[in-house]
């Protein structure tokens, strides 16, 4: 199965798959460590996140720091603004490294991410400013809310380069898929392959939906399809 391009590949994958069959088809691959955390979760419940990861490397400040070698340390959020003016259409801002202190996110963030046309936010930490977000409807995914700020707290080091979080990598242009179950990545190398066999799983998973409902057992229905 092909795609033209990534705006069709998404729209196929938001109409018919849910995370749990693509993390199912990742493990028969033995891709088997590709969702994140359980407590990185959706801002609202019917969120759903979906394009390419852009990863954020974060990093503890503590203070003020003029002193130090890095010209990042005299530099408020470090690269965060230039991370954040980096997105492209489809692509997710990633962002992991520092310690659960203050919030990674809020809303003008999530403002000038929509002005960019980027697919959401996955933060391996808190986010801020959640009436906001939630009013603007931007897919977010975190910790939870946190008001601290990052300010005097935290700075982005780097961009657009991998980074882990909760031990599984994301590399530039991975697919990043999360809804209310979780948040997985699906390896570059992987997506055409995987995103094939899910969406015919879903296939057989309805017929399996149908089987039970007219009375077949599952004993039986897994003898037949071959999935539960």
């Amino acid at each position: 199965m092909t795609f033209a391009d990534d705006t069709d590949l998404f729209a196929a994958m938001r109409a018919k798959l849910f995370t749990a069959v693509v993390g199912d088809i990742l493990d028969t691959m033995g891709l088997m460590h590709q969702f994140l955390p359980p407590h990185i979760r959706a801002l609202r419940d019917d969120m759903v996140v979906l394009g390419r990861a852009m990863p954020v490397l974060e990093a503890d400040y503590f203070g003020a720091a003029e002193q130090g070698h890095s010209p990042l340390s005299a530099k408020p959020f470090g690269l965060m603004f230039e991370a954040l003016d980096s997105l492209r259409p489809h692509e997710v801002y990633v962002a992991s490294g520092s310690s659960p202190r203050y919030a990674l996110w809020g809303e003008l963030m999530s403002t000038r991410a929509l002005h960019l046309k980027a697919a959401g936010a996955v933060l391996d930490g808190f986010v801020r400013d959640s009436a906001g977000i939630l009013a603007l409807n931007f897919p977010t995914f975190s910790f939870g809310t946190y008001a601290q700020d990052q300010g005097p707290r935290g700075k982005v080091v780097d961009y657009g380069l991998p980074i882990e979080v909760g031990g599984v990598r994301i590399r530039p242009g991975d697919i990043v898929f999360g809804d209310r179950d979780g948040v997985l990545v699906i390896p570059r190398e992987a997506e055409t392959e995987a995103v094939a066999k899910a969406l015919e799983k879903v296939s057989t998973e309805n017929k399996v939906r149908l089987a039970i409902q007219n009375g077949m057992s599952t004993v039986q229905a897994f003898a037949k399809f071959g999935v539960m």
